[in-house]
Order: structure tokens, then C-alpha cells, then sequence
């Protein structure tokens, strides 16, 4: 990691923080690089269930770094996509805190992730059509799954702003918090994510991403699939005891 990205972890939680605020948190090649290494690293650790992306200096990200872009440089990591991660999100949680503007493709990051942390004065939006761009980065395709079709489709083709807390009415941010808390907004949901069986979180989010994709016919066998070895895993057993004990379960994440 350079000082572009920075990477901590502690109690189960990853933090992975694009730290380029003079640039409004711009992703370059770099930062997509890093932010992929950082999200494998995090897929690879049993000690980690949860990851949370942010921005420095009051700003989530404001999407392509367009300087880098007019030098040649892509942000986008072959197989994963824009930033590192739009294409192929981790197959653990994560969590998207946001301060300030997520635009571009910073919304389209944001719609990469599982859950949403904002604070109440934050900014998002899809405003290429107002250059003239697309939204490529993801923004087309998922926006209109998280939040009604018609606004949308607003959204996409004014490529006005929308607020925090219009984006929480609408079911897309999950929590809303005041100026400055979107973090440990975050490190809270993250905590109580992460007090949960791990095999079990890893699992259910993968059930519940992939299954758009299943036919009614074939949803329960891809479910039970899935979901079979989770319950006999050793943290299912763990879970049980635990509860009958009623003591704190002492994951293994297998």
C-alpha cells in the first residue's frame, strides 16, 4: 500500500481509506490497484468478516481521477473494474461511509457495496450525462435495482445530486448519521455484523448476490447449495451451544 490507500484492520474489521483529499479522493490506476489488493486481502483472512471503504478529508470520492485519464491512466483493474472492485465486489460485507460527495463513479463504488453509512449532508449522483459520459463504472446498472426504476432513470439522465436522507427514504443508505460520523457509523454496523458466524455472513451474502440470477425453478437447489455445508459446519454447532450455554460463540469461520 502507498499513502494513496491505507489499509487497517482490527476486531474483524477491515478499513480501506482512499487518501487523496487534495484530489477530492480522484481514483487513479494506483488506487485501484490497491483497493483490489486490499479487498483480497481481506476475502483471504479468516480473522476478517466485514470491510468498510471511506474517503479522506470529508469526501468519499468524486470517481475518475480525470487528469490521470487525460495521461493515459485507466482506473480500472482487468476482471474487477472500476476503482478495484465495481465488477467483482468481495465475497465478504462490505460497507460503503460516506462524508461529502459520492460522484460518478464514487456512487458507483458506493453501489458496489452491500450497505450504505452517510452522513446527513452528503452528496450523490451520476452526473456524466452532464459531460456528455455514461456511467460505466456500474451506476446504469445497479441504481435501478436499489432504488425505484423511475427516480432512477431520473437520476441517470439529469445526473442531478440527491441527498443523504433521500437515498435512506428510498431504501439505498441504510444509516444516516451526523456530519463527520459516517466511519464510526460504519465501525457499528460492521461490529454488529461481525458478531455474527462468519461462514454464515459469507454465505448469506453470496445467496442473496447471486440469486437474481437464478429461475424460480432452480432457486431452492442453488440455495440449499450453497447453504448445505453452513450447517454443518462447525460455527452452526458452535452457534447452538453457545445460545443453549448462553455464552458468547467462539467462531472459527468453518
Amino acid at each position: 500500500m502507498s499513502d494513496e490507500v491505507l489499509y487497517t484492520t482490527e476486531d474483524g474489521v477491515a478499513v480501506i481509506t482512499i487518501n487523496r483529499p487534495k484530489a477530492k479522493n480522484a481514483v487513479n490506476a494506483a488506487v485501484a490497484a490497491q483497493v483490489a489488493e486490499a479487498l483480497d486481502d481481506l476475502d483471504s483472512r479468516s480473522d476478517l468478516t466485514v470491510g468498510i471503504i471511506t474517503g479522506a478529508g470529508g469526501t468519499f470520492c468524486a470517481g475518475m481521477d480525470l487528469k490521470a485519464f487525460m495521461k493515459g491512466e485507466v482506473p480500472v483493474v482487468e476482471g474487477r473494474g472500476f476503482g478495484g472492485f465495481a465488477e467483482a465486489p468481495p465475497k465478504k460485507p462490505l460497507i460503503a461511509a460516506v462524508e461529502g460527495y459520492a460522484l460518478a463513479g464514487g456512487f458507483e463504488a458506493v453501489l458496489a457495496c452491500d450497505l450504505v453509512v452517510a452522513a446527513d449532508d452528503a452528496k450523490f449522483g451520476i452526473p456524466e450525462v452532464k459531460r456528455g459520459l455514461v456511467a460505466g463504472g456500474g451506476g446504469l446498472l445497479r441504481l435501478q435495482h436499489r432504488i425505484p426504476r423511475n427516480l432512477a432513470t431520473e437520476f441517470a439522465l439529469t445526473g442531478d445530486f440527491v441527498g443523504a436522507q433521500r437515498l435512506a427514504d428510498l431504501g439505498l443508505v441504510n444509516r444516516v448519521t451526523g456530519n463527520g460520523g459516517a466511519l464510526e457509523g460504519a465501525k457499528e454496523l460492521a461490529r454488529s455484523i461481525g458478531a455474527n458466524g462468519p461462514l454464515a455472513v459469507r454465505v448469506s451474502k453470496q445467496i442473496m448476490a447471486s440469486s437474481d440470477d437464478w429461475s424460480t425453478s432452480e432457486m431452492w437447489d442453488q440455495q440449499n447449495e450453497l447453504a448445505g455445508p453452513v450447517f454443518v459446519s462447525h460455527d452452526a454447532m458452535e452457534g447452538a451451544a453457545a445460545f443453549a450455554e448462553k455464552r458468547t460463540p467462539n467462531w472459527k469461520g468453518e
